[in-house]
């Protein structure tokens, strides 16, 4: 559990960023900071958090940055801990910070070297499920049945999202988690246990989106917690690519159509696409039980 000092501490985010009202974005980085430290280093690729972050001096972080290219994240953050390494430091952790465009698409091929090499920094997806920042085109992260700037109405993303996390854990890694800022404690704990591991660190954040996502601003909570509710976004970890432990189980699963109906992006799905999701949805949850150590 998180301690009243730890509650009362924001984090290395500065008050009066310029992140959009409700942006879970936002709200992950001042949580995950709170477990990793001051001993932090930021490397952040092409993304709503190049805008978030902005440029020094004038920064909403009180750590170090670099901005580093779309592709390049993980091969940056590597450089950056590898010469922090050099120098002597082998305290501070190089955090990638990346959204689902720079993680599930453009930055593919970069985070699997890196994964592969088990460099010994710390990447975060946040996902909020399309390129937001230059307008909320389509990404590999998409779920099926969305609206976005690419597939507007009639059309939606026909494809199902890519499975991150078990992309990664097929590298071998340390350790891979997913979290959302529904969850505090338990993203908390998931960023306190991998400071302390060495190697490659994988994290998958679901981060709501509110224009984006045709949502109210102040849904983003209700809207992470009924994604994990309803399985939707399982909230679970596997260590060593093999080991996959199950951290949050709901007493009784939400249907996905209690989340979906807060979603204008999904407004134009019919009552059979919406009961196909559902049973891809649990035969999905099936398939991680089964993985569950």
């Amino acid at each position: 559990m998180i301690t009243p000092e730890e509650a009362q501490n924001g984090g290395l985010l500065y008050a009066g960023h310029p992140a959009c009202p409700g942006c879970g974005a936002a709200l992950s980085v001042r949580y995950l900071t709170r477990a990793l430290g001051e001993k932090t280093a930021f490397v952040i690729t092409a993304s709503c958090w190049s805008i978030i972050a902005g440029l020094p001096p004038l920064t909403s972080l009180k750590c170090p940055i670099l901005h580093c290219t779309f592709p390049s994240a993980a091969a940056v953050g590597s450089g950056v801990k590898r010469g922090l390494v050099r120098k002597g430091d082998r305290e501070t952790n190089v955090l990638v910070l990346s959204g689902d465009g720079g993680t599930f698409d453009i930055g593919l091929q970069a985070l699997s070297g890196a994964a592969q090499r088990n460099e010994d920094i710390i990447f975060v997806c946040y996902d909020n499920e399309a390129y937001m920042n230059t307008g909320g085109q389509t990404s590999s992260a998409t779920p099926y049945g969305t609206r976005t700037a690419t597939a507007p109405f009639p059309l939606y993303q026909d494809r199902p999202k890519k499975d991150m996390i078990r992309i990664m854990a097929a590298h071998g890694i340390p350790y891979a988690a997913t979290a959302t800022v529904a969850f505090v404690d338990d993203m908390h704990r998931k960023f306190a246990a991998a400071r302390e591991i060495r190697g490659f660190r994988f994290f998958h954040l679901l981060s709501p989106c509110p224009p984006g996502w045709g949502a109210e601003p102040d849904e983003t909570i209700h809207l992470s917690r009924l994604a994990v509710e309803s399985c939707l976004f399982p909230l679970y970890e596997v260590r060593d690519g093999e080991h996959y432990t199950l951290t949050y189980r709901p007493a009784q699963k939400k249907p996905l159509e209690e989340y979906l109906k807060l979603q204008r992006r999904f407004h134009s799905l019919e009552k059979e696409q919406l009961e196909a999701m559902q049973r891809q949805l649990d035969l999905n949850w099936q398939k991680l039980l089964q993985l569950i150590n």
